[in-house]
């Protein structure tokens, strides 16, 4: 697996069912500290809502997860939500369902409909985009070999994420992934360079 997708940017959808209000907000998230920030800032905007129903799913290979009903009856709000997640097979995202409850109860399929509804249309009215995995390279080398370097950096795409210039070079690199076996090969063609991938 060399790519994955997700969310753009942050984006919201309002469904309204019998004088409830749902406020769908999708947004790309890398981290379960990401998505603290995000659920703390929306709870922030609508203070006076009475739900804040949630899923996300994160890592390039879409391992970790979770969803909450936040009071709703068991399983009528956040698995709803994380099953749009899943629809659209995308991860590093999260949705947040904010309720203003309308005086009216909607019953637990009424509920299911309405937070995958706003969880729908959030994404909906977002951009799905597909990025790399990427890792990161440490390399070692004489001052004489920059060039070689240079020019890899050039070919396969590298970020320099950090680096030290002095008779005997240090850089730390950002790589897609899909390149690891043949940047390997070709690194290991010099022995003056010293190259250690972290996983």
């Amino acid at each position: 697996m060399f790519s994955y997708q997700t969310l753009s940017y942050s984006s919201e959808s309002i469904y309204k069912e019998k004088g409830s209000k749902f406020i769908g907000i999708a947004f790309p998230c890398f981290s379960t500290e990401d998505f603290k920030k995000k659920i703390a800032e929306t709870k922030t905007n609508y203070h006076d809502a009475r739900h804040f129903c949630f899923a996300y799913r994160l890592k390039p290979d879409g391992t970790l997860s979770r969803f909450n009903d936040d009071g709703e009856p068991n399983n009528s709000a956040g698995k709803p939500i994380l099953g749009q997640i899943d629809h659209f097979n995308i991860t590093n995202s999260g949705i947040v369902v904010v309720r203003y409850f309308g005086g009216t109860k909607l019953g637990v399929g009424g509920l299911i409909k309405a937070y995958r509804e706003a969880a729908r249309e959030a994404v909906n009215n977002n951009q799905i985009i597909k990025k790399e995995i990427t890792s990161i390279l440490n390399v070692n080398f004489p001052y004489s070999e920059m060039n070689i370097i240079m020019k890899m950096i050039k070919d396969f795409d590298l970020e320099i994420k950090n680096q030290k210039m002095f008779l005997n070079c240090e850089m730390t690199l950002e790589f897609p992934i899909r390149f690891k076996e043949e940047l390997s090969t070709k690194l290991g063609q010099y022995i003056n360079i010293k190259k250690t991938f972290s996983d």
